[in-house]
């Protein structure tokens, strides 16, 4: 049955189901009417009615963007415009710069589900305990704590080739070489080739973190889905002939779909992603 699209009210509101069912975060589940999810080294836990006073939702859920503003100007767009009215209260999160970086280095060719189980066990070997209403979370770990875990023990969580990846990554923050706070700073371009000095980050899993934790709504993260969107909405504004992309290939599509789209790209990708994933009723979290 088709879904049918919902008026939101004003600027804060937010459909929880379907912004955590959205591709960004993965240590989340649904208990009741309540979402409880891990955020560094927080546990948040939301109702659909959220308080907005509250810093760290507030925070989280990008409730400093002109959400309305940006529908507006993606509207433009009977694409995206479609999408935005099947899903009005999906918004782009603002996570912990860490564990969203670790997050989709481990997402590397994967699902949804498995990305989730694999953060789960990183969590509950190398992260606190903390016992909120009566149930059990495991903190994201530290930088330093992956930093110093061998790779053998990073393995055992399921990640296979992606635990040097794991380590190597932590290793750079825990040592200063990525700083979170000094990427964001920098324009879009510069944030990226940064990230991408890491071993085991190429330009896509960049653009995850940088336009799920580090405010550059420019990023539009390039997949085999994004690349299934493009062809099968855009064939003419893209042209796209392939399944797969080179470096010089995504930069040039990447800067024709800012140009298309405009500074909220990432916001769009994002709204088109939910909308055709959706429609082929893939599994997200629950």
């Amino acid at each position: 049955m088709k879904k049918l699209p919902s008026k939101l009210k004003n600027n804060f509101e937010t459909n929880l189901s379907d912004t955590i069912n959205s591709g960004q975060v993965f240590l989340w589940k649904q208990l009741d009417s309540k979402w409880y999810g891990v955020n560094g080294k927080k546990v948040l836990i939301l109702e659909e009615k959220l308080d907005k006073n509250n810093k760290d939702i507030h925070n989280f859920f990008r409730f400093d963007d002109n959400f309305q503003k940006i529908k507006n100007q993606l509207s433009k767009d009977n694409v995206v415009k479609d999408a935005i009215e099947k899903f009005p209260g999906m918004r782009i999160l603002r996570q912990d710069p860490f564990q969203c970086y670790i997050s989709f280095i481990v997402s590397s060719n994967s699902n949804i589900p498995n990305i989730q189980t694999r953060l789960e066990k990183l969590c509950h070997t190398f992260g606190e305990k903390k016992m909120i209403q009566d149930k059990e979370f495991f903190l994201f770990p530290e930088p330093e704590i992956l930093a110093n875990a061998s790779i053998g023990n990073i393995a055992k969580c399921g990640l296979g080739y992606r635990s040097k990846y794991v380590k190597e990554a932590a290793i750079a923050v825990d040592k200063g070489i990525i700083d979170f706070p000094s990427i964001k700073k920098l324009d879009y371009q510069d944030a990226r080739d940064t990230l991408c000095q890491v071993f085991g980050i190429g330009k896509k899993v960049a653009d995850c973190i940088l336009l799920f934790s580090l405010d550059k709504l420019e990023a539009v993260p390039l997949d085999r889905w994004v690349l299934r969107i493009l062809q099968k909405y855009y064939s003419k504004e893209f042209q796209i002939t392939t399944k797969t992309i080179t470096d010089k290939t995504y930069d040039n599509l990447h800067d024709k779909i800012v140009e298309h789209f405009g500074k909220y790209a990432g916001y769009g990708q994002q709204f088109l992603f939910k909308n055709e994933r959706d429609s082929f009723e893939k599994k997200w979290l629950g």
